[in-house]
């Protein structure tokens, strides 16, 4: 996050007129206009102060069923403990919760698990032997909720903690608050939205896959949502982000209607970079959890695509139920992961208002350095699936036909 101080001297120009030697700095001496008194009202106000930042903090408002329904579900345990601040403690009740509801799931988890590794265990068909992994790989994100949730929890407490600054200084270059219209009312339509579909998805694989009993769905409720959670997540806080870049466009545009000086886009630009580094701490706080999130989804698309042309190699198409069911993994999948990539694209575009003043440093989602979080990804997972998939066929097919 950009110190204040360093803000401050942005918003004064001085950092501008550094780097800009030709601009004439001589200021013109003239009265002071009610909107002078409201902007050196506006600059008073500090984003280190909890009070201010919980004042104009919008975002953490509408998107704070989010972050109850994580808490919930044990994978996030940040709390709100003072205002205008988000933290994470080790000590905390709702970490306390995390590890009680985890030790409780991971019971159940291993019981089922342990029914569907007996399973996989005595099946001798390599086709059905694939299919069986599928349900395996499925309990595979319960256990790695520590590493990915509770492990990054304090760097996004830091990063939704910045939000809260953010606005302050949006409040104070533009005269307004930010606003993120209707963005509430999608999330409680999103929230539920997650849970029905977990429902829906694991509902449509009992009834159509052999040997994933209704019981067995009791270990998977939490994951599939926290699946679907995570997305949605992403999505939101891209969203998030594509609201902020283009008011604060729209400000620009107005306010350079009114007066064109070398302070106001000195204001405007550092308002810019604080966005930019904003999306790019979004990549860096949540790396660990989407890295594991898009392999996990390129595992699934792989393995569930395989299964269903294996099916259809040996017996043609015959919208069987397994076939289906593999499709439906597939499309749930590849469905979840083109949202992740495709929200982060177009995040990204609506922040161009400064792309020349900061080319050396582009808007980018990036996930710590390990992957940019664009629409590339997307292509570059196909063709990697695909790949997989061919090397998959070729073994198939080289391996001695048996009889069914």
């Amino acid at each position: 996050m950009i110190p204040d101080h360093y803000f401050d001297e942005g918003l004064n120009g001085s950092l501008y007129r550094n780097d800009m030697k030709q601009v004439n700095t001589v200021k013109m001496v003239y009265e002071k206009t009610q909107a002078d008194y409201e902007q050196e009202q506006r600059d008073m106000l500090s984003s280190q102060d909890g009070d201010t930042c919980e004042t104009h903090d919008q975002f953490y408002r509408d998107h704070k069923l989010l972050l109850v329904l994580f808490r919930v579900l044990a994978v996030m345990p940040i709390t709100r403990s003072r205002p205008g601040t988000v933290t994470f403690s080790w000590k905390s009740r709702a970490t306390m919760y995390a590890i009680s509801f985890y030790i409780v799931a991971t019971v159940v988890v291993l019981m089922v698990g342990y029914e569907r590794v007996m399973i996989l265990r005595s099946i001798k068909k390599f086709d059905d032997y694939i299919y069986a992994i599928l349900f395996v790989a499925f309990l595979v994100p319960h256990f790695w909720i520590p590493f990915v949730g509770w492990g990054v929890a304090h760097q996004v407490a830091i990063y939704k903690t910045s939000w809260g600054k953010f606005q302050v200084r949006y409040y104070r270059v533009t005269g307004e608050n930010l606003q993120f219209p209707n963005l509430q009312t999608q999330i409680v339509i999103i929230s539920v939205g997650c849970l029905l579909l977990a429902i829906c998805f694991l509902l449509s694989l009992c009834a159509l896959m052999d040997g994933f009993l209704l019981i067995h769905t009791t270990a998977y409720y939490h994951i599939i949502t926290m699946i679907n959670m995570n997305c949605a997540l992403w999505y939101i806080n891209c969203k998030g982000i594509k609201i902020a870049s283009q008011s604060l466009s729209e400000c620009f545009r107005r306010d350079v209607n009114v007066e064109i000086s070398a302070k106001l886009i000195s204001r405007y630009r550092f308002l810019w970079l604080n966005l930019s580094e904003l999306l790019q701490s979004l990549g860096n706080a949540y790396a660990r959890t989407y890295s594991t999130y898009c392999l996990f989804m390129f595992f699934n698309i792989t393995i569930a695509v395989y299964g269903a042309l294996s099916e259809i190699v040996d017996h043609g198409f015959g919208f069987s139920f397994k076939e289906m069911g593999l499709f439906v993994d597939a499309a749930y999948c590849s469905t979840l992961l083109f949202i992740f990539v495709d929200c982060s694209h177009k995040s990204t575009l609506k922040i161009d208002h400064f792309i020349q003043a900061i080319e050396m440093n582009p808007a980018v989602v990036s996930l710590k350095g390990y992957a940019h979080v664009n629409r590339e990804l997307l292509t570059s997972a196909i063709s990697m699936i695909a790949i997989y998939l061919i090397v998959l066929l070729q073994f198939k097919i080289s391996l001695p036909k048996t009889d069914t």
